[in-house]
C-alpha cells in the first residue's frame, strides 16, 4: 500500500538535506560563512540602503575586483570578507537584502549582514543617516535561522550550523561615534565604562547566536583607528596618530578578550572562537611597513586633499597608481593588500602572536 504524501515529506526533506550537506566543492572546510559586521566586511547590503550615505557602489572602489567594478565594497578590491572566504573554499557570503526574498537555498552557504555604518550599538551611524546595526542584523539572522530549520530540518539544519563559521568585525563605527561626542558625554560615561558597555552588549549578541545554532565564532578586535588617513589630519604638524582612538580601541579589545574567555567558561567546548588582534598587526604594518611590502603607510591611495583623506574616495578623486604599496585604500578602510596580509594570519598564522586561542584552521578542526 502506497504510503500518505504528507508521510513522505519528512523523508524527503532529509534526503534533500542529506545530499545538499554532501554536496560540498572539493576543497570547502565548512558548510558556510555567516558574516556580521560593519564597513571592513559589507559586501553589498548598503547598495539597498536607499538613504545611507555609507556607500561605495561607485568608481573609484572596485578598480582591483576580479569584475573591475565598484560593488559596495570600501575596498580597491577583495574585503576581509572576501579572503575570508576565499581560505574556506566558499563563494562570497552574499548581502542579505539582495537574497532575502529568493529561494532559502540562498543562504545554505552562508549569507552577510555586514553594513557599513554599522555599530554594536543603534545610532552610531547617525551622521551616515542608515545603516543595518547589529540589533537588526541580529533580527536577519533569525529570518535564516527559521528558513534554514524549514529547508533542512531541525536536525540538518543545527548540524549544517555546528559547523558553520560565524564571523564577526564591528565596534569601529561606536568608537568613532563615542570620540567624536560631546565631553559631557565623556564624564558621564568616560571611556573604560564605555569599551565595557560594547563588550556587554555584543555577548548579549553572541549569546542569541549561540542559542540559534552557532558555534564557531570568528571575531576581529578594532584596529589602530586613530592611524586611519582621516584621523591623522588632526595633527596638522605631523600626521601622528590620534592616540584617543586608539586607546578606546585598545580598552575594547581588552574587554572583547575577556567577554569571549568568559563565555567558553560559561558554554564550555560546546563554544569554540578564533580572536584576531587586528590592532596590533595592523599597527606593525604602519610602523614597519618593508617586510610587508608596503611604502606608504598615512596617506590614503584615494581620496582628494592632504593624505588624500579631506575628500572622501569618490569618481572625482585621485588614486594612486599603485594600491600594493598603501596600507590604506581610502580615508579608513585598507587596501585589498593589506587586508589579504591580515586574513592570512588570521587564518594560519601562530597562535599568540595575533590569533588567540587558536587561529581559524585549527577552529575548523575543532
Amino acid at each position: 500500500m502506497a504510503l500518505p504524501t504528507t508521510s513522505l515529506v519528512p523523508l524527503l526533506m532529509l534526503v534533500v538535506s542529506s545530499l545538499q550537506l554532501m554536496q560540498a566543492s572539493e576543497g570547502q572546510m565548512v558548510p558556510a560563512v555567516y558574516v556580521f559586521g560593519d564597513s571592513l566586511v559589507d559586501v553589498g547590503n548598503n547598495n539597498h540602503l536607499p538613504v545611507s550615505l555609507a556607500k561605495a557602489d561607485f568608481p573609484h572602489n572596485g578598480m582591483d575586483f576580479p569584475t573591475n567594478k565598484p560593488t559596495g565594497r570600501f575596498s580597491n578590491g577583495k574585503n576581509a570578507a572576501d579572503w575570508l572566504a576565499d581560505k574556506l573554499g566558499l563563494p562570497t557570503s552574499p548581502p542579505y537584502l539582495a537574497v532575502k526574498s529568493k529561494s532559502p537555498s540562498s543562504f545554505i552557504t552562508g549569507v552577510s549582514f555586514a553594513s557599513g555604518g554599522a555599530g554594536i550599538f543603534d545610532g552610531s551611524d547617525q551622521t551616515l543617516r542608515q545603516s543595518i546595526p547589529m540589533t537588526k542584523q541580529m533580527e536577519y539572522y533569525q529570518s535564516v535561522y527559521q528558513s534554514l530549520i524549514q529547508q533542512m530540518g531541525s536536525s540538518a539544519a543545527q548540524t549544517h550550523l555546528t559547523k558553520s563559521i560565524f564571523a564577526i568585525v564591528i565596534g569601529s563605527n561606536d568608537i568613532f561615534d563615542y570620540s567624536n561626542s560631546s565631553s559631557a558625554r565623556k564624564q558621564s560615561t568616560p571611556p573604560q565604562a564605555f569599551a565595557k558597555l560594547m563588550a556587554t552588549a555584543l555577548k548579549d549578541h553572541l549569546k542569541q547566536l549561540y542559542l540559534s545554532g552557532a558555534r564557531k565564532f570568528v571575531l576581529a578586535g578594532v584596529g589602530p583607528l586613530g592611524c586611519s588617513p582621516r584621523e591623522r589630519l588632526k595633527d596638522s604638524a605631523n600626521q601622528d596618530c590620534d592616540q584617543d582612538h586608539n586607546s578606546l580601541a585598545t580598552l575594547y579589545n581588552q574587554q572583547l578578550k575577556s567577554t569571549l574567555q568568559k563565555l567558553q567558561s560559561e558554554f564550555g567546548k560546546d563554544f569554540s572562537y578564533s580572536y584576531f588582534d587586528t590592532f596590533s598587526m595592523l599597527y606593525n604594518m604602519i610602523l614597519n611597513p618593508a617586510p610587508y611590502g608596503f611604502r606608504e603607510v598615512k596617506a590614503a591611495c584615494c581620496g582628494l586633499g592632504d593624505l588624500r583623506a579631506m575628500v572622501p574616495c569618490i569618481p572625482i578623486s585621485s588614486y594612486c597608481s599603485d594600491r600594493r604599496d598603501h596600507v590604506f585604500w581610502d580615508m579608513f578602510h585598507p587596501t585589498e593588500a593589506a587586508t589579504q596580509l591580515l586574513i592570512d594570519a588570521f587564518y594560519d598564522g601562530p597562535t599568540g602572536k595575533y590569533t588567540f586561542p587558536t587561529n581559524i584552521k585549527q577552529l575548523i578542526a575543532v
